[in-house]
Parts: C-alpha cells; structure tokens; sequence
C-alpha cells in the first residue's frame, strides 16, 4: 500500500476513534459507539381526560405546589418499587428516581423526576417548578457526574453530561410534549433551565 494511503486511512481510523469517545447529546443522535438501551414502562394514559386536566392543573402554581407536597410520596413508592410504579402513573407520566452524590455532604441524594426517553439517552430537565434556584440535584452532577439511576424496576449506573445550548430547544419541546407545565415553569423565571443527558455508566 501506498505511503499516502496508508497515513489516510491511520488518519480516519484515528478520527473514528476519537469519535467514539465523544457523547453526542444532541436529540436522536447517537454517538458510534451505540450503548445499551434504557428500559422503558409506563402506564397509564397521556392522551386520556384525566391526563389533560392534570396538565392544565400542574401548569398552575397551586398545581406546582401540590405537585411538590406528593413528591415524598412518590419518592417512597419508587424506592420501594425501583422506579416501576409511580403516583402519576395514571396520567402516563414517565418517571424515574435519580440517585447523585450530594456535593457539600458526600452523601446519597435521591429526587424523583420526569424524563425524556431517546434511545440510549435519559433526558433530565432541572425545572424545580419554575423557582429561582436551581435544584440541588443539578449542582450535585456538575460536582459529580456519576449517579444511580431507578427505572422499570432497575438501578443502573450512569454518567451525566449537561446538554449544550444549541441542543436545549430540541430536548425541551419533547419535555413540554410530556407536560405543557414545562412551558409555564420556564416562564415563571429568568435563570437557564439546566438539562442533563443520563447515559449507562
């Protein structure tokens, strides 16, 4: 083989390589290096009556609010089921609980979330229903990326990467398809809503 040749094709495969190494966090992409795929269960219907007013009552600040008081008690039933059963699984809200290390306390910090499902990609929003500061949560995976993810009745390890901008609209439409409460969360502040990609550790 030609010199010439052989330093270009050394030359693409060293670019594939590297390629392989870089997580694409944009929306329906995947990186060459497929991982393995999350499991998915949801149940309950997004579509049904009982769904559209649970949207529309979210999307107010009572509905923030009450929102935030069920959270322990969803909190407790995604413990005890590792994520397979939910108090929104009715309405068809797809929830997983996420697991990160808390960056002042070292320790296990657990919070129940929605998320976006896209292949071999969770998508995570930081929302806190529109408050000022950003949720803890956030701050602890850009102190540690590792965290625990519960999902359809699995804990599995990943690896956060918070999304770029020019890939934000994107993720966050297919966040306001989920809920149109995300739309209002987003309006109640000025701060950047923080969004991570989860992918298998």
């Amino acid at each position: 083989m030609p010199p010439a040749r052989l330093y270009r094709l050394r030359a693409v495969r060293g670019l594939l390589t590297a390629l392989a190494r870089v997580p694409d966090t944009r929306i329906g992409r995947y990186s060459p290096r497929m991982a393995e795929q999350f499991p998915d269960r949801q149940w309950g219907s997004r579509t049904n009556v009982l769904s559209r007013l649970a949207n529309k009552f979210a999307a107010t600040k009572p509905g923030s609010w009450f929102v935030r008081k069920i959270t322990p008690l969803d909190r407790a039933l995604l413990e005890r089921t590792d994520a397979k059963y939910t108090v929104l699984g009715p309405i068809g809200a797809p929830v997983i609980l996420l697991t990160t290390i808390g960056r002042k306390s070292g320790r296990p910090r657990t919070q129940p979330l929605l998320y976006v499902h896209d292949g071999d990609v969770l998508y995570v929003i930081g929302s806190n229903f529109g408050q000022e500061r950003h949720p803890a949560w956030t701050a602890n995976l850009l102190a540690t990326p590792t965290a625990t993810v519960a999902i359809a009745g699995q804990r599995i390890p990943v690896e956060a990467t918070l999304v770029e901008p020019e890939a934000k609209d994107a993720i966050f439409a297919r966040f306001v398809e989920i809920t149109g409460a995300y739309a209002a969360y987003r309006n109640r502040t000025t701060r950047d809503l923080r969004i991570f990609a989860l992918r298998r550790a």
